[in-house]
């Protein structure tokens, strides 16, 4: 199968961290041919490790594009950029990776769902969570009928933003720190939690959602809190608390409770997958940790060669943009929202649910 020629747009920590790290694992599948970053030093030194030349470095990403000897982009770009950038590359006809979210705005997520509509690309949003191993898994466990039959879950994600703005992380750039868009580190970070929800789960039909009022940049909310509702009827709590800790072990983390048993997930980090079943039985199913960068670029690959479908779509991706602006929505409003646009609750639909519910009782 061919080579790609890559161009990357952004070599900031996600390129250096992220997708750089699975690239390497997958050189013989992978060729960088240009780097372009806003700082253009920071693209000098990074190509400087790697041993690229200096006419394949650029400061405008625009006369990258001019190239003929580039297959695909990767665009890593803060979340802001994600849109234009998008276009620029979709207009030049080159095939794309771009990192999750796809836009800032609502309104940019459904313009950039016309993008793949408009020219005929491949393209992929890269979401991990929708790649990693544990995650899969767990589908697969539900998948199979092992647990029965879905009842509800509990998803519960606390991290320290403000522990980390001062170290080299994540949360220590400018502009997490200081986005220029809504939602903050809610829609940079918990829109992995959805993305992984929705993957296992489905549709979500609506949402209710409550959050903490805070005067930080970095998110509008303390935590936010809330009920989902999915198309299926599996009903479930997420909490996402990225101003705290969780001192108490084991973690809440990911529980997701069946007819015959359930499954947990402490950490995403924790390698095991645990299933308990009502017989008294139970398992640990081992996997490994981060993966999903380097199963994304893989698929990529394999998309790119006409060997399989991306997974990540746009059309994918806006699905889980709209779970995370329709929960803030809610959050501001105080009220039930629903997924779909123009819909309202019918209460016939509810009552006729109800019998669904009967095999379950006692």
């Amino acid at each position: 199968m061919q080579k790609i020629r890559l161009g990357v747009i952004g070599t900031g920590l996600a390129w250096e961290r992220l997708h750089y790290p699975a690239i390497l694992e997958l050189k013989d599948k992978y060729e960088i041919a240009a780097l372009s970053n806003r700082t253009l030093k920071d693209a000098q030194e990074f190509a400087k490790k790697i041993g690229l030349s200096p006419e394949n470095i650029y400061q405008d990403y625009k006369e990258m594009l001019k190239r003929d000897d580039i297959d695909a982009v990767d665009i890593l770009v803060p979340i802001e950029m994600n849109y234009g950038v998008s276009w620029d590359v979709a207009a030049a006809g080159i095939d794309f990776i771009c990192e999750k979210p796809l836009a800032a705005k609502l309104d940019d997520a459904k313009k950039y769902v016309e993008l793949s509509k408009k020219h005929s690309l491949k393209i992929m949003i890269a979401e991990n969570y929708r790649y990693n191993e544990e995650n899969n898994i767990i589908r697969s466990i539900i998948g199979s009928g092992k647990i029965g039959d879905v009842i509800y879950f509990i998803r519960n994600n606390i991290t320290c933003f403000p522990c980390e703005m001062s170290k080299d992380t994540f949360a220590g750039t400018e502009w997490r720190q200081h986005p220029k868009f809504a939602g903050g580190a809610f829609l940079d970070a918990a829109l992995h939690d959805i993305a992984a929800m929705r993957h296992i789960f489905g549709d979500i039909e609506c949402v209710q959602a409550f959050g903490k009022p805070q005067q930080e940049d970095f998110n509008p909310y303390v935590s936010v809190n809330s009920n989902i509702l999915f198309k299926n009827r599996i009903t479930g709590y997420f909490s996402y608390f990225p101003s705290g800790m969780e001192p108490q072990r084991p973690l809440i983390g990911f529980r997701i409770f069946g007819t015959k048993g359930e499954i947990y997930l402490e950490e995403k980090n924790c390698g095991t997958i645990n299933v308990a079943y009502n017989n008294g039985q139970s398992e640990q199913v081992p996997y490994t940790p981060e993966r999903g960068y380097y199963n994304e670029l893989m698929n990529f690959y394999n998309a790119f060669n006409g060997k399989e479908e991306i997974l990540v779509t746009p059309e994918v991706e806006f699905g889980d943009v709209k779970a995370v602006f329709s929960i803030m929505e809610s959050v501001s409003k105080q009220r039930l929202v629903y997924i779909e646009e123009n819909q309202s609750r019918k209460d016939k639909h509810y009552i006729e649910g109800c019998a669904d519910v009967n095999s379950y009782l006692q």
